[in-house]
């Protein structure tokens, strides 16, 4: 079957839900305000520019997970989906999923966003494929260390081809939607890239390239 595969943060949904995240942490008092919102933004800001140090990066977001029990994480996060991720989809998220639906395409989210906090909103927009770095967890505790490759630049195409073929599939004639620059590696791999509200720099090398445009509007 074909794949369409799709970016979360700016394509499916109009906001960048780690970050967000790490916002939603710092109003509920799960992490320490001054500790935490500066260094959340200047790693954000690292990924806008395409210079993140991801590793410097997972370690810092993954490390609130380990002072709480998953039982509370998991409520937190069910909370932070419905109150803060739900009003960010995209107006035309759910009309681009059904087309891909329609003509028997199997649906993936590739994020580099990590799993914890991407899995849920594949569930919210009904994409049960997710593929992004997977947090360790050991005797039902997070460790704050991942496992496998992290699904960032390069990394989005070799975590891809990894799953595709454990799966059976292969990339011929497959969709990649995304908004950054940061996926170019990936939207270059596959048969038909898609720019969704790109930034400036995929805006430029997509026009160059003739690839499609498309905006799914403003939640």
């Amino acid at each position: 079957m074909t794949l369409a595969i799709f970016d979360l943060d700016h394509t499916l949904i109009n906001g960048d839900s780690d970050y967000l995240w790490g916002e939603y942490m710092v109003a509920n008092g799960i992490v320490d305000e001054q500790a935490y919102r500066q260094r959340n933004a200047d790693f954000y800001q690292d990924y806008q520019r395409g210079c993140l140090d991801n590793d410097s990066y997972l370690a810092f977001a993954l490390e609130p997970l380990t002072h709480y029990s998953i039982e509370q994480l998991y409520a937190w996060r069910a909370d932070y989906v419905d109150k803060w991720i739900k009003p960010l989809v995209a107006p035309g998220t759910a009309n681009l999923l059904d087309d891909h639906r329609q003509r028997d395409h199997d649906l993936i989210i590739i994020s580099a966003t990590h799993l914890f906090v991407s899995q849920p909103i594949g569930d919210l927009v009904g994409v049960p494929t997710v593929l992004a770095t997977a947090p360790e967890i050991i005797d039902n505790r997070y460790t704050g260390r991942f496992l496998g490759t992290p699904t960032y630049k390069q990394g989005k195409v070799t975590v891809l081809r990894e799953w595709a073929q454990a799966n059976r599939h292969d990339l011929a004639g497959a969709f990649f939607y995304s908004d950054s620059l940061n996926d170019l590696a990936l939207l270059e791999v596959v048969d038909n890239p898609v720019a969704v509200t790109p930034d400036a720099d995929l805006k430029r090398i997509a026009q160059d390239r003739n690839w499609p445009i498309i905006d799914l509007g403003q939640a």
